[in-house]
């Protein structure tokens, strides 16, 4: 009798300290938009989906912590993660000399160039600042999209967005006559009902300076021992095949880039 409460009492020792374990696991908050399809969707229920979000989930996963994730407006994610809302940010985030003065970068975990859509009766046929003289050109503000049109595309009227999803509004109502934005997102809404209005008219040569070096996560400056954990979960997934189960489940073509 004795003995089995011995063997009661270990095994329930044995069960608290797992289970102390269990809940003791590191916590990684992880910002993101919700509101860029395909890489990061709030959906009606509240679940976050896209190809951000799997990416993060099998960082976490090879850094053996636990995802959580919060949701912020586009203009407002850099400071929120400055004042230590989140401990990173995984939003397709472009690695740019100027975000870096604010926040330091992993390596790129993707590397998607620009691009022009139009309504399907548009005349335009280039995607040139002279053949865009004039023209309303939408783009989410804040955004290396919007300063590509700034700086390469200065003849257009541009016209700045809290969201992607609002210029595709005005688009497809014809209130705008183009919008800029990453070719997959663009390329996903125009395969979708909602982007039936509208067709792609080129893509755009990505210029290092201002569309930066691709997509990377973002953390405070000085959080050197985070940024490398996930400089290491991305080599990792790269490498064990889960990054390409990832990228084949949104995409056709490899979103890593060159």
């Amino acid at each position: 009798m004795r003995i089995q409460k011995f063997m009661l009492a270990a095994s329930a020792a044995t069960l608290a300290l797992t289970m102390g374990a269990a809940s003791a696991q590191e916590v990684v908050r992880i910002g993101t938009e919700g509101a860029y399809p395909p890489f990061n969707v709030l959906e009606a229920d509240g679940t976050l989906t896209g190809f951000d979000i799997d990416i993060a989930n099998a960082l976490c996963e090879e850094m053996e912590v636990q995802c959580e994730f919060v949701t912020s407006d586009w203009d407002g994610i850099i400071p929120g993660l400055l004042a230590g809302r989140f401990d990173a940010i995984i939003a397709s985030m472009s690695i740019t000399e100027e975000r870096k003065q604010q926040v330091d970068f992993t390596e790129k975990y993707y590397n998607t160039p620009p691009a022009i859509a139009v309504p399907n009766d548009s005349e335009l046929t280039e995607a040139t600042d002279e053949a865009l003289s004039g023209i309303a050109l939408g783009a989410q503000s804040s955004t290396t999209h919007s300063n590509y049109a700034e700086e390469k595309l200065p003849s257009a009227d541009l016209r700045l967005y809290p969201t992607a999803d609002e210029y595709k509004l005005d688009i497809a109502s014809g209130r705008i006559d183009a919008v800029i934005d990453d070719v997959i997102v663009l390329g996903e809404w125009l395969d979708s009902e909602d982007g039936a209005c509208c067709k792609l008219l080129d893509t755009l040569e990505t210029d290092p300076v201002i569309n930066g070096e691709g997509a990377g996560i973002a953390v405070r400056p000085g959080e050197d021992e985070l940024r490398e954990k996930f400089n290491a979960a991305i080599l990792a997934i790269r490498e064990n095949g889960t990054y390409q189960e990832i990228n084949d489940k949104y995409f056709d073509v490899d979103v890593y880039g060159s």
